[in-house]
């Protein structure tokens, strides 16, 4: 296991880290996670009072061999087809669960599309453009990020792109 920075140690995530170390503009929002929530993403929009439309999960998918990040509201789902046409791909399915623990170095409800253990193509909803700002996992159950759609799709190097289904 890598060595935390003094940052992460502080209770920084990897996320957080990487948002701090390129000066962008984010608000860190830390709700009490309940483990009985049917949904995550659902529950943090609750919890924060805000709207589901402002609040994004990410999804790892496999599309032709390749784990591919998702970055799609909670309050819809992720349209498999048009995350493959997206990023060039013909075929995608939601990929193993463990897998992609392992690969972006979080927890699933608390995978983070900034500061994974390794940089996977990412694709943002397009539907996030209609805000100033989103919230996505800061990196572990309970903490959410809030920062503008341009910076997370330029910190992920992000392709925007249709692929939420309301």
């Amino acid at each position: 296991m890598a060595k935390k920075s003094k940052k992460q140690q502080q209770g920084g995530t990897p996320a957080t880290v990487a948002l701090t170390a390129a000066g962008v503009a984010f608000t860190i929002h830390a709700y009490d996670h309940d483990p009985s929530h049917p949904s995550y993403g659902e529950e943090a929009a609750q919890a924060m009072g805000v709207s589901p439309d402002r609040v994004f999960k990410t999804l790892v998918a496999d599309v032709d061999g390749t784990l591919t990040v998702a970055v799609v509201p909670v309050a819809g789902s992720l349209d498999l087809k048009a995350l493959a046409s997206a990023v060039g791909g013909k075929r995608a399915a939601m990929a193993d669960p463990a897998l992609a623990e392992r690969t972006t170095g979080y927890v699933r409800g608390g995978i983070s599309p900034l500061g994974q253990r390794k940089k996977l193509p990412t694709v943002l909803d397009s539907s996030a453009s209609a805000h100033g700002t989103i919230c996505v996992s800061a990196g572990r159950r309970g903490l959410e990020v809030e920062l503008s759609p341009e910076d997370l799709a330029k910190l992920t190097d992000a392709v925007v792109a249709p692929v939420g289904r309301a």
